[in-house]
């Protein structure tokens, strides 16, 4: 058998007929930007998270940057972020014209650690990006405590966590911005590029709206300098289609998590479980000293994984200089351990039964010396 990290054609076979039907009426339309599509998705994706607004931008990385900026927090000030987020959170608060200062998550959900989010507040902290890593929630209710405490924003990075729920709630509700990616991978994935600002304030998605478009509110006129940013006519049709079929997505997703939680062998750090909150199953990931080893192992029988992600934001070449230290010991243990296993909406039960029965078989080679 082999098995694929992911498929994204066999993922969205099932969808193929009403994207074609979409796609006619598009063709058909004769309006591709910014068109009844795009305002129809916004308005389905609002509803879906529940927040009062949903703005449609051209990626994940836009949504973070066009909603930092949509905020309008004091240039230069500091934003707290987790030491091993995927780079696009660094990046997008130092594009908005911000510093990041990374905190070290906690050991048991990688996510950022709350209670080390205070001794690193200065009177320059402006706001708090949580990421909701791998589709697991973050501790919001700390979390929000400490920005109210604070009069801290909060932004929250959902772009792994679609229809994921902190104690009943939508994940992407909770900050004054939310950002969402519609990568291919994601659960809520279009046939391209795309991503969304949500938030409950109208005047940062009235920001938001001008900063996508140029700067601006009415054709020809900018009050601000902005982006071209908008979210394809075309993806918001096929996001429309694959919205209606999330929360079918993310059970698939659970159950397949499921099995790995119960038949995977206790030599590997598993995804920590709460019954405070229901995940998003982007990724299913575990951590393994010898990392390596293992999924060489596992190709070498068919089985193909992924690393998410194999360099810490501190450790990126691009980076030296960007942050107030260069050792972050969690994120860089995180990072060098880390291995993501196939879960996709695509597979079938047998594909995780045999990806369970290869690594097990690896470990208990390992253990009885023959690796």
């Amino acid at each position: 058998m082999t098995v694929a990290y992911e498929n994204l054609a066999l993922l969205n076979k099932p969808f193929e007929t009403e994207y074609k039907t979409a796609f006619s009426e598009f063709l058909q339309s004769g309006w591709y930007i910014l068109g009844k599509g795009v305002g129809i998705f916004e308005s389905e994706f609002a509803g879906y998270i529940g927040t009062k607004h949903a703005v449609g931008v051209a990626s994940g990385l836009d949504a973070l940057v066009l909603g930092i900026e949509a905020l309008k927090l004091p240039k230069g000030n500091e934003i707290l972020v987790a030491s091993n987020s995927y780079i696009a959170c660094p990046l997008s608060i130092v594009q908005a014209g911000y510093t990041p200062v990374l905190v070290e998550p906690d050991e048991l959900t990688y996510n950022i650690d709350p209670s080390k989010l205070e001794e690193l507040i200065t009177e320059k902290t402006s706001a708090i990006l949580v990421v909701h890593m791998y589709g697991k929630p973050c501790e919001m209710d700390a979390i929000i405590e400490i920005t109210k405490k604070h009069k801290l924003s909060l932004i929250e990075d959902c772009a792994q966590a679609h229809g994921a729920l902190y104690k009943g709630q939508k994940v992407g509700s909770f900050g004054d911005v939310s950002a969402f990616s519609f990568y291919p991978t994601k659960n809520l994935g279009a046939l391209g590029d795309g991503g969304a600002i949500l938030t409950n304030n109208d005047h940062v998605a009235d920001n938001a709206k001008a900063l996508r478009n140029y700067g601006s509110s009415k054709k020809y006129f900018n009050k601000i300098i902005g982006h071209n940013s908008r979210l394809d006519e075309i993806q918001a049709l096929f996001l429309s289609i694959k919205l209606r079929h999330l929360d079918r997505i993310n059970a698939h997703k659970e159950k397949l998590a499921n099995y790995y939680d119960k038949h995977l062998s206790d030599e590997v750090i598993k995804p920590f479980r709460s019954s405070d909150y229901s995940e998003g199953y982007h990724i299913y990931n575990i951590l393994y000293e010898y990392r390596d080893e293992l999924k060489d192992y596992l190709k070498e029988n068919k089985v193909f994984t992924e690393i998410h992600y194999p360099v810490a934001p501190s450790k990126q070449e691009g980076y030296q200089g960007v942050f107030a230290k260069e050792y972050y010991p969690l994120a860089e243990k995180i990072h060098r351990t880390t291995l993501s296993l196939p879960m996709s909406f695509y597979h079938t039960m047998d594909h995780i039964k045999y990806v369970t029965k290869m690594v097990n078989l690896f470990l208990e080679e390992k253990e009885n010396g023959n690796k």
